[in-house]
């Protein structure tokens, strides 16, 4: 894989160069970046994607203008280890996002958490920041509470958003509501100065989140600033919320209204750039941080399409998520591309478009798709599939092999609790099912099973589902297991783990995260 990536850098920075018109003797300004990074919204949530319903005009309509990646995956089952891999373009089990306190156990950040984003990472605004880009974050950030772990310390410039998603309502004496700020001032709190209405569903932060990256947008074209925005709102994660204009418009309940909203969003931040005259030099990317959760469906949770279970499992439905890139007269207008592509990937390639090479000082998983994004080539590269600290499978081509399958346990299946396990909420689910209807005899387990002597093989062109695992005995299974077997070696060969982030919580962390942040 290395002898691959290193025999397509030169061919990289000369598509970039010349589709960015850097041979010229005057440089032009660098492109504009914009990554909308969704929460918990799955493959099959959008029409371009086959949602009977087609409520999302505005997100298949950058699909036509675009390129749609059918197989395109997160880097975690999970939003916080997610978001670390997007921004460092590395595997969580490389930049610390990840506990060892159990096998195969998932963790992200909680107000108790204290770890966060370590300071050896580098993060894709901090690097932009070489290039003279001006960068902000509109939403949620998720990668610690404490305020060495503050984004304007790790490269944004702006952030009107929360470090958690909106989980709540607390009672403000064991555990405060959720905290919003604008830059380093808390400028209030979930369900008080930000409401949300969990009867209703009503709530005015995609609103607001849509009208912070139109200002933002706006600024910096008149400052005539290349700029990163990266817009990672939560309206999909439960309690899924919408403004009320939007409220009781879709087919698909709450959900739907969360969707339409997001959409209609979309097609404002697109049309904006447009009528700036600036869309030809900004390149957008549209993706989610994981899969649909299951757990929450179908009221509060989206659609995973075809795919096996949801978010917290390595099954396609927890990591496979839609994706579209948009760059008009860059990117030809009605693309599809089958290049396996990574969350990590989006870290690479915004340096690629800014002229920036990654840094040569760490193993980088992300892949530069600027060769598939403008001319249409493949890369040969295997997509990892971690759940914690364990690979639990890899896939290669058409071919993903499971070296270890667990849905959850028998406890959490048989007994409940009373919300999702990544939000503080309380629904009237009776036990968490991640796998909801689609049991799969001897791979949705309910006890952690391993197969790494002879792993579960699936062929993901004919059974997309994972329901029917190759033979052991076919020619088939003994190639592909030979071809898997050398990549896992590989990487394992150069896996240097990070420290682990998310091992300790303290209960005091959530009064030091919930005050105002110092300016030092």
């Amino acid at each position: 894989m290395a002898a691959c990536a290193t025999a397509t850098r030169g061919l990289q920075q000369l598509l970039v160069l010349s589709a960015l018109g850097f041979l010229a003797t005057s440089a032009p300004q660098p492109p504009n970046i914009v990554l909308l990074l969704m929460d918990d919204m799955g493959w099959g949530d959008l029409g371009v994607y086959g949602e009977p319903s087609r409520e999302t005009p505005n997100l298949d309509k950058m699909a036509l203008e675009g390129m749609l990646f059918p197989n395109f995956y997160s880097a975690n089952p999970l939003c916080s280890p997610s978001r670390a891999a997007l921004l460092t373009g590395r595997l969580p089990i490389r930049n610390g996002f990840y506990t060892s306190n159990g096998h195969a156990r998932n963790a992200y950040t909680p107000q108790e958490i204290m770890g966060g984003i370590p300071n050896s990472e580098h993060l894709l605004p901090e690097l932009l920041k070489k290039a003279g880009y001006t960068n902000k974050i509109v939403g949620k950030w998720h990668l610690g509470h404490r305020p060495q772990f503050h984004p304007l310390k790790h490269g944004f410039d702006e952030w009107f958003g929360s470090p958690n998603c909106h989980f709540g309502p607390y009672d403000n004496k064991v555990k405060p509501n959720i905290p919003v700020y604008r830059d380093w001032e808390m400028v209030g709190r979930f369900y008080e100065e930000f409401p949300i209405n969990l009867r209703t569903g009503e709530a005015n932060l995609t609103q607001l989140y849509l009208q912070e990256a139109l200002d933002f947008i706006k600024t910096q074209h008149a400052r005539q600033s290349p700029f990163f925005l990266y817009w990672a709102i939560d309206a999909t994660h439960a309690p899924v919320y919408a403004s009320r204009p939007f409220l009781g418009t879709s087919h698909r309940g709450r959900y739907g209204d969360a969707v339409r909203e997001i959409d209609d969003s979309v097609g404002k931040i697109l049309s904006l750039l447009q009528n700036l005259g600036i869309s030809k030099n900004t390149f957008v990317f549209f993706t989610s941080d994981n899969g649909a959760a299951l757990i929450s469906a179908p009221k509060e949770g989206g659609s995973n399409g075809p795919f096996l279970c949801g978010k917290q499992t390595t099954f396609e439905g927890g990591m496979r998520e839609p994706a579209i890139a948009w760059w008009p007269g860059h990117i030809a207008a009605g693309q599809v591309s089958h290049q396996l592509g990574s969350i990590m990937d989006l870290f690479t390639t915004s340096l690629s478009v800014a002229g920036l090479k990654p840094p040569s000082d760490r193993i980088i998983d992300g892949l530069d798709l600027l060769p598939t994004l403008l001319q249409g080539h493949m890369m040969d590269r295997p997509i990892f599939y971690y759940r914690g600290n364990t690979l639990m499978a890899v896939t290669l081509g058409q071919y993903k092999a499971h070296f270890w399958t667990w849905t959850n346990s028998w406890e959490e299946f048989r007994q409940g609790t009373p919300g999702d396990p990544d939000s503080g909420t309380h629904f009237d689910w009776k036990g968490i099912d991640f796998c909801p209807g689609q049991n799969v005899s001897g791979v949705t387990t309910h006890t952690q099973e391993e197969h790494t002597e002879l792993p579960l093989i699936f062929h993901l062109g004919r059974d997309p589902g994972e329901r029917f695992p190759l033979s052991f005995a076919s020619a088939e299974y003994q190639d592909t297991l030979s071809r898997i077997t050398q990549v896992v070696q590989q990487h394992q060969k150069s896996l240097i783990p990070g420290q682990p982030q998310l091992n300790v919580c303290n209960q005091a962390v959530m009064v030091i995260c919930n005050v105002l942040v110092p300016l030092n």
